[in-house]
């Protein structure tokens, strides 16, 4: 079996590559500058991972043009890897992956959606943590590993056509996080790079990001 990640280069594909390999899976991580001949770079492929890059501003275009170009190749099983609490209006890149989502169902092809939590990368806890925002509201934390495992069981494995999988190994607070790791907490302002960033820092200090964990655990039983 052959196995293109879109977007592949990058810490979420170099996990989904590595589970893939694992299961003996051919797999064929392309970049960006594989994006004006994706038909073409695709074509063999029996399936598709599609990753966006982060805080793309015009995500639904960017999962248009991968669908047109699975479609073209005749790549009929695509899974696209979007984000837990999609539609969430006062984050805008959210509402870009939920729009996507979308675009996924309604694209003829044989599909599945994953939604992953936060990332337990993001946070470096071999020192204090800094976040910019409350570290006591609950998240769905997801650990790299673990998606990448849950991706290539729905690649590979039958009956995951037409599903929608939130992601999460843990449910956790960044505080309870850095007390397990010895490590002190503080939140920090806003340091203000991005203006999505900062509506999704604003959120969090709201609601977190709360993510259950049993999909997951029935997906790696």
């Amino acid at each position: 079996m052959r196995v293109a990640l879109l977007g592949g280069h990058g810490k979420t594909g170099r996990a989904v590559a590595e589970a893939l390999t694992a299961r003996g899976v051919d797999a064929v991580p392309l970049g960006r500058a594989d994006w004006p001949d994706l038909a073409a770079a695709v074509t063999g492929c029996d399936a598709a991972y599609v990753i966006a890059p982060n805080l793309h501003p015009d995500e639904p275009a960017y999962v248009a043009g991968a669908l047109a170009a699975l479609t073209r190749a005749g790549v009929a099983r695509v899974v696209y890897h979007s984000v837990a609490s999609p539609y969430a209006p006062a984050m805008p890149h959210h509402v870009g992956k939920a729009r996507s989502e979308d675009l996924v169902r309604r694209s003829g092809l044989d599909w599945t959606i994953l939604q992953p939590g936060a990332y337990l990368q993001n946070l470096d806890r071999t020192g204090p943590l800094e976040v910019p925002y409350s570290p006591d509201v609950p998240f769905g934390f997801l650990d790299l590993a673990d998606l990448g495992r849950a991706a290539a069981v729905v690649l590979t494995q039958p009956g995951h056509g037409g599903a929608t999988y939130e992601l999460a190994t843990r449910v956790a607070t960044v505080r309870e996080l850095a007390e397990e790791a010895g490590v002190p907490v503080r939140q920090v302002p806003d340091p203000g790079i991005h203006p999505w960033l900062s509506a999704m820092f604003a959120y969090y200090d709201d609601h977190g990001l709360p993510v259950g964990t049993r999909v997951l655990e029935a997906l790696l039983r």
